[in-house]
């Protein structure tokens, strides 16, 4: 597959494309060409020459990682250390294997990028490679203006998202006896190869993150789709606002939905933009297609959850396994189906004898996600576990309260809607709704509308 040569004649294993052989060929000779130092070889380039070429696309530790993951390749087998600077050979099989190699030849890179020794690396160093990585996604994609309308956390220091995003990552490796690296206690052990190798299989965003950081920090013309990594933000005209959500909490939540709906959030409701009211709530969300749904409580702690369907407002549960709850801090981690139960997704109002509000998983007054038609009232029941998403207790408190609240539609509209979908305009309005029943009056097309398909 693809081109095994260099032009220096030598057999170098590379997986790349004719035509992509071709663009590395153009970029080393690009590379090669800065005389920044003069103990260079010709056919080679320095550190210097690297940092001038990516400028600013990249933190500068990211990019002397990348150059002694590269300068630290053997070839032969051989050699006794790490090269003075970059051959075409070491280039060519380094870009192949974080563009197009398999977890096993990623991993090789990684280490190398890690340490200069061969050999096992600390579980410390490689989280420090990881808030690296992670980080230099956000910078690139803000330096090159792709961050699809979404914004980075502006506060001082190291983002911490960076550092969150970085643990869960993390939290994926699994030692030699298949538990998980969790915990500070942890930082000490050696990770070898093969761990390494497992941990970028299970954990796709690392291999992702790399191809990010490689095609924009390079500015490389071959085809990498980020629409599915960082959907594009549609707010509607006037109604701009600053999201509770960061391009990395978007990133990681987007990651989990299915791929059909990952490219595009369009919000639907927001705290801040449509009031405090779970009747407006009510009024934006139901028959829009799938949606994510988060919200911060006043301790600060960041959650929501998927739900695959159209919301209903209905005195049953509704949704499939597709659904799940997630959290954003202090920590993130997603919670799938058990299979336990199918209370999915829950929505009601107006009922005298049924709770009235909105919930995912669990059972009524225990759910795993609630909130209250009293808006800005809600729970999140947990003894051990949710049963339905096996989640833990997602905020501070299990009764809390909360004043951001966010729902976005995610892929294409649903095409739902009003006019086409047999609802009265008072369906919409549930202000309206509860006012006339309130007065005592009947409403009039009540029962005369045909029954929906299901």
């Amino acid at each position: 597959m693809g081109n095994g040569k260099s032009r220096s004649g030598q057999n170098v294993c590379s997986q790349f494309l004719p035509e992509e052989q071709a663009e590395m060929d153009r970029l080393f000779d690009a590379l090669s060409s800065e005389k920044s130092n003069p103990n260079t070889s010709p056919r080679s380039f320095s550190l210097k020459a690297l940092k001038s070429r990516i400028g600013e696309a990249l933190p500068p530790e990211m990019v002397t990682r990348l150059y002694d993951g590269m300068r630290r390749v053997d070839l032969t087998g051989k050699a006794k250390g790490p090269s003075e600077s970059v051959s075409q050979e070491q280039f060519t099989v380094s870009m192949s294997h974080l563009l197009k190699g398999n977890s096993e030849e990623k991993s090789l890179v990684i280490l190398k990028m890690i340490s200069v020794t061969e050999g096992p690396v600390k579980a410390r160093e490689v989280q420090k490679f990881t808030e690296d990585l992670v980080g230099s996604v956000v910078h690139v994609l803000n330096h090159r203006q792709e961050l699809r309308g979404w914004t980075r956390k502006k506060a001082p220091g190291p983002s911490p998202r960076v550092q969150v995003l970085a643990a869960q990552l993390l939290s994926e490796m699994k030692l030699a006896d298949g538990k998980k690296l969790l915990g500070p206690q942890w930082l000490d052990y050696d990770c070898d190869r093969a761990m390494i190798g497992d941990w970028v299989f299970r954990a796709h965003l690392i291999a992702t993150f790399l191809s990010v950081i490689v095609h924009r920090g390079f500015r490389l013309h071959l085809a990498l789709n980020l629409a599915t990594l960082v959907p594009e933000r549609r707010v509607d005209q006037g109604q701009e606002f600053e999201s509770i959500l960061d391009v990395l909490s978007v990133i990681y939540v987007n990651s989990h939905l299915p791929r059909e709906q990952r490219h595009r959030w369009h919000l639907l409701f927001s705290s801040e933009l449509h009031g405090h009211s779970f009747a407006q709530l009510c009024g934006r969300i139901p028959h829009r297609g799938p949606c994510v749904l988060v919200l911060e409580d006043h301790d600060g702690h960041v959650f929501g959850g998927f739900a695959s369907c159209s919301w209903e407002i209905k005195p049953q549960f509704q949704g499939d396994d597709r659904c799940f709850l997630f959290s954003i801090s202090p920590s993130m981690a997603v919670h799938t189906c058990t299979g336990y139960n199918d209370h999915y997704m829950y929505l009601n109002h107006g009922q005298q004898t049924i709770p009235n509000g909105l919930g995912m998983g669990g059972q009524h007054n225990y759910f795993g996600l609630w909130i209250d038609v009293d808006f800005g009232k809600g729970h999140s029941k947990a003894k051990p576990t949710c049963t339905t998403y096996n989640s833990p207790q997602l905020s501070a408190q299990e009764d809390f309260r909360f004043e951001k609240l966010e729902v976005w539609a995610v892929g294409d509209a649903s095409g739902q809607k009003l006019a086409n979908s047999g609802k009265s305009i008072l369906d919409a309005n549930l202000d309206a709704r509860v006012l006339l029943e309130l007065t005592g009056r009947s409403r009039h097309s009540q029962g005369l509308r045909e029954i929906p398909d299901e």
